[in-house]
């Protein structure tokens, strides 16, 4: 093995000329390690290629040259040939050649290299002191990866597409066995045509004719933070913001500044080129909050409940499937149940009513039944929340909130101060449940959000694993739980503790120039969990990434400046647009958007087609966006 340094770095490439670690400034790992996931098939800079002629993947060298300040590595396979070279000092450098050694031409459908950053959540504390986020862009020329240490701090490690294009990214070894915790193998892509065309506003094809060749260069550095990155790059094509209202402009960036107004509802994606090479981005216009609210409202009403049953369970709200058009079943999988998070389909009702939009008896008795629905089969005397009307035994604290709220939107205050008090008597002390911290103050239950913010604390960057060892839905309830402690407690809870934390949760997020990315944080389960399709795999929007906007919009301004406050305010407002682009024109949606090409070889960038529990995206954009008087 060789150490060559990056700036104040090392790269440290194996025996075959493949990058088998990178080590940050601060010594943690930005790469994976050999262990549950890794191993060297997936080295950086392996890959594969997919053509008319037949399928390769590219391992072990031909030729091997090393130098003081790099390696040159030729590989074969077939008709064609691939040059790597890989140079290394302040900045490191990858040029990439593929030619055609054959006496025909060869269509290029898929040409991939693996880049496995350690995108790990091990533990709450490995995570923050030895994982980073990686967010990734493939828009053609601007491509671009920023790889940042969990913790937000600095250098971020920055990849930039210097030369050729890469139009899409895909991950691999994503299974059951690893879980939620793990985000696979990231591979960038030239192009990903051959398995997924649609992907990412569509993936070109390349022919390669006799001794012609296709050549890409990728450039990599560390820079203080994301700004500083990007004043290290001209993109083709940009825009300050990526969603407006249908009939609203978005201004464009880059080489051809112009103006965009939305005629139609959808994601819309614009492209520039300099002639020689070309760049994408992707945009979205929605339609007015009233006409997604009330579409969707009439869309549970009718389709997502189910009326076959007897009592009270007809009243409650379910997964409907979009391409049966059936409600679904959910025997012992109980993320498609008929309580948790579909709760937030009630929710969303409410919402509706209290602005006045919607049919206002029809409203009333769906939610009247749906509290006695919640009577009946989920709320106990004590207080305890039932998993759902099967599952009488199990009790999920995240629950807890979640139905003491729609009970305090019904009119029970006393229901819903019984549930949280009964939360705290199951241990929610040492829980990060969702919306609790505005709930405890609405309810003036100040005891135990003071409690619960000092528990949470003292446990500084060892925060309990939940149902994902660490994820943004652990560090964004965090933050709202000692924001509103902050507001109601000013003396006892010290803002430098917010601000310590801050950073975890923006880090979470990069501004890449699609809607669906931009300052959305990364998940990627939900697809396998709450889909159909049991897919893995990046989730872009996922609707808790809305938890992020709550905590945006909170924030006490007197803790940040005022270049901080206003980026918050567009971090808030393109979190909450970009999830309304999970809801149709006829009223249907969908729980997951699995974003990658392809998720261990199966096409994605997909919407799954189920109708599950995304309502919260939009009870989130209603309360910020549309006010009730509004």
């Amino acid at each position: 093995m060789e150490s060559f340094d990056l700036g104040r770095g090392t790269v440290r490439l194996a025996d075959d000329g493949s990058v088998a670690q990178v080590l940050h400034p601060d010594g943690r790992s930005v790469l994976l390690d050999d262990g549950v996931v890794h191993d060297s098939l997936h080295a950086w800079g392996k890959g594969f290629v997919i053509t008319d002629r037949g399928a390769h993947r590219f391992d072990a060298p031909a030729f091997t040259r090393w130098r003081s300040s790099g390696i040159d590595l030729m590989y074969r396979f077939g008709d064609l040939e691939l040059r790597v070279g890989r140079r290394f000092g302040e900045q490191w450098t990858e040029t990439y050649e593929l030619r055609n050694t054959g006496a025909d031409p060869v269509e290029i459908g898929s040409l991939a290299v693996s880049t496995p950053y350690r995108d790990v959540y091990t533990s709450s504390r490995e995570s923050l002191t030895g994982a980073v986020h990686a967010h990734v862009w493939t828009g053609g020329a601007d491509a671009w990866v920023w790889a940042v240490p969990m913790d937000g701090s600095g250098p971020g490690l920055g990849l930039q597409l210097k030369e050729g294009e890469l139009w899409a990214y895909s991950v691999e070894s994503r299974e059951p066995g690893t879980s939620s915790n793990i985000r696979g193998h990231i591979y960038l892509h030239v192009t990903d045509h051959a398995r997924a065309p649609h992907a990412m506003g569509g993936q070109p094809t390349k022919v390669l004719y006799p001794d012609q060749s296709y050549r890409w260069t990728w450039q990599l550095a560390w820079y203080d933070d994301l700004p500083a990155f990007h004043a290290d790059r001209a993109p083709l094509i940009d825009a300050p913001r990526l969603a407006a209202e249908v009939g609203e402009t978005l201004q464009l960036t880059g080489i051809a500044p112009s103006e965009l107004t939305g005629g139609t509802p959808g994601v819309q994606h614009v492209e520039a080129t300099d002639g020689t090479r070309t760049a994408r981005i992707a945009v979205l216009f929605h339609e007015p909050l009233r006409t997604v609210a009330e579409r969707r409202a009439r869309f549970i009403l009718d389709r997502q409940r189910r009326p076959e049953l007897d009592g009270s369970r007809k009243y409650a709200f379910v997964p409907y499937d979009d391409d049966s058009g059936l409600t679904v079943l959910s025997s012992a999988w109980r993320d498609w149940s008929d309580a948790r998070e579909r709760v937030g389909m009630a929710l969303l009702l409410q919402e509706v009513r209290e602005r006045g939009w919607g049919d206002r008896a029809e409203l009333d008795e769906a939610l009247t039944g749906y509290e006695q629905f919640v009577r009946d089969h989920l709320l106990d005397d004590q207080g305890t929340i039932q998993d759902d009307s099967i599952h009488q035994n199990a009790v999920r604290l995240y629950n807890f909130p979640w139905f003491a709220r729609f009970l305090l939107g019904q009119g029970d205050r006393a229901g819903a101060t019984r549930i949280l008090d009964r939360y705290y008597e199951l241990g929610g002390d040492h829980f990060l449940a969702f919306d609790l911290g505005p709930l405890l103050s609405e309810l003036g239950l100040h005891d135990h959000l003071v409690r619960h913010a000092k528990t949470f604390i003292s446990y500084g960057d060892e925060l309990p694993p939940h149902e994902v060892n660490y994820e943004q839905s652990m560090v964004a309830p965090l933050l709202e739980l000692l924001v509103s402690a902050y507001r109601v407690a000013p003396d006892e809870i010290d803002g430098a503790e917010l601000t310590r934390r801050l950073p975890w949760l923006t880090a979470f997020a990069a501004d890449q120039p699609d809607v669906r990315l931009r300052h959305v944080p990364i998940r990627h389960w939900d697809g396998y969990w709450f889909g159909r399709l049991r897919l893995w795999g990046d989730v872009f929007p996922h609707y808790w990434s809305a938890l992020s906007a709550v905590v945006y919009a909170a924030w006490p301004r007197e803790l940040v400046t005022p270049e901080q406050a206003a980026w918050l305010d567009r971090a808030e407002d393109a979190i909450l647009r970009a999830n309304l682009v999970s809801f149709a024109a006829d009223g249907s949606a969908t729980c997951a958007f699995v974003y990658p090409s392809c998720v261990n070889g199966q096409p994605a960038h997909v919407a799954d087609p189920l109708a599950n529990d995304q309502d919260w995206a939009l009870v989130y954009a209603l309360r910020r966006l549309a006010q009730p008087g509004e």
